[in-house]
C-alpha cells in the first residue's frame, strides 16, 4: 500500500474514533493523548499509525470501522504496515 493511501485510512480512522463517545476516552487514556493532540496528530503519520494500532487491538473495532468505511478488513493492517513504526521486524 502506498503511504498516502495509508495516511488517508489513518485519517478516516481518527475521525471514526473521535466520533465514538465511548471509544474516544479509551484511546485518549491508553495513548496519553489529549483532545488538542488529535488535531495536531492528523498531520503526523506516526500518530495515524498509533490510531491504527489502537483499532487493531480489538477485532470488533476493526470490523465496525471497516464496515462503516466500506473497507476490507485486511486493509487496516496493510495501512498500518505502510506508516512509520509498522514495519515487520525480522529477528533472524
Amino acid at each position: 500500500m502506498q503511504r498516502d493511501k495509508a495516511e488517508e485510512i489513518g485519517l478516516r480512522a481518527l475521525g471514526w474514533v473521535a466520533g465514538h463517545d465511548e471509544l474516544l476516552p479509551v484511546f485518549l487514556g491508553s495513548s496519553g493523548a489529549g483532545l488538542e493532540d488529535l488535531k495536531a496528530g492528523a498531520g503526523d503519520p506516526a500518530f495515524l499509525g498509533a490510531i491504527l494500532d489502537f483499532l487493531l487491538m480489538d477485532d470488533a473495532w476493526v470490523v465496525a470501522f471497516c464496515d462503516s468505511e466500506g473497507l476490507a478488513y485486511e486493509v487496516l493492517m496493510a495501512a498500518r504496515a505502510a506508516l512509520p513504526g509498522g514495519e515487520q521486524v525480522n529477528w533472524t
